[in-house]
């Protein structure tokens, strides 16, 4: 399983529209995604327009091909794009080691 991580910056003042969009894109669009597997959203608490996105993925070609070359990603992009300050930061991780509980 992949791990993509997305910190994500908005305008100030526009969270609660950004808590639905995101809420909204990833229920509708990414969620029907080839290999999707799961997801998490965080908004930060020091920095509330500071947002972070994890995404579950089965392969990274899901992500990086499967999904980012589609039409659902500018579908997705048309939903939580106009919130962005600045591009979001995306890398992709593998699992080293987890809890049990």
């Amino acid at each position: 399983m992949i791990l993509e991580l997305a910190d994500i910056r908005i305008h100030a003042g526009q969270q609660a529209a950004f808590d639905e969009a995101i809420q909204r894109g990833v229920d509708t669009v990414i969620s029907k995604a080839k290999g999707f597997e799961g997801y998490k959203i965080n908004r930060g608490i020091e920095s509330p327009e500071r947002y972070v996105l994890q995404i579950f993925w089965t392969t990274l070609e899901n992500h990086t091909v499967d999904f980012r070359e589609s039409p659902a990603f500018a579908e997705w992009r048309a939903i939580v794009g106009p919130f962005f300050a600045q591009p979001p930061v995306v890398e992709h991780f593998d699992l080293v080691s987890k809890s049990q509980g």
